[in-house]
């Protein structure tokens, strides 16, 4: 039996270890296999994150991450345009952690952000550029556009795009 913390909840360094690990055997068995696990992910994510998009589109998307950032103690930078919504994580806490791991980082740890967040807003109409810039730095950049071919043109430009279009 698992023993929780005093509010129920697993301690975020067990938690990104944790993913880490189920990342690497679902990756063993296959992509499709991790990108379903994703996909899955979406489905529960979709619930918490798709009625900000709801009641107020990017805005709404604005709001959603704030909350984010300060609960999980991101060193993030969020904008907001008529075109898009911009989150700039300047040190993500979760590859951090993972990356202060004894059993190492799974290689495609850092996809799991795109993997899950790209069918939500997708589903409602917006498209997701995702730039990781590196699966070793913990820093990437997520923007979310109304406009498709701007996301697409915005990939054009990302160092390591988490999910190209047209793939």
């Amino acid at each position: 039996m698992m023993h929780l913390g005093a509010n129920g909840m697993i301690p975020s360094d067990h938690f990104v270890r944790f993913y880490n690990e189920l990342f690497r055997m679902l990756g063993e068995k296959g992509k499709q296999d991790l990108r379903s696990y994703w996909r899955e992910i979406a489905n529960l994510q979709k619930t918490i994150l798709g009625p900000f998009i709801e009641a107020d589109g990017l805005r709404g998307m604005y709001n959603y991450w704030e909350h984010i950032r300060v609960e999980e103690n991101c060193e993030a930078d969020l904008r907001l345009t008529e075109d898009y919504f911009e989150f700039k994580m300047r040190k993500c806490p979760s590859l951090t952690k993972a990356m202060d791991n004894d059993a190492g980082v799974y290689e495609y740890y850092c996809d799991h952000c795109a993997g899950w967040i790209g069918p939500v807003v997708e589903s409602y109409g917006y498209h997701l550029a995702y730039d990781m810039i590196s699966r070793t730095e913990p820093r990437c950049l997520m923007r979310v556009y109304k406009n498709k071919a701007k996301a697409v043109e915005f990939l054009k430009q990302a160092r390591l795009p988490a999910r190209p279009y047209g793939e």
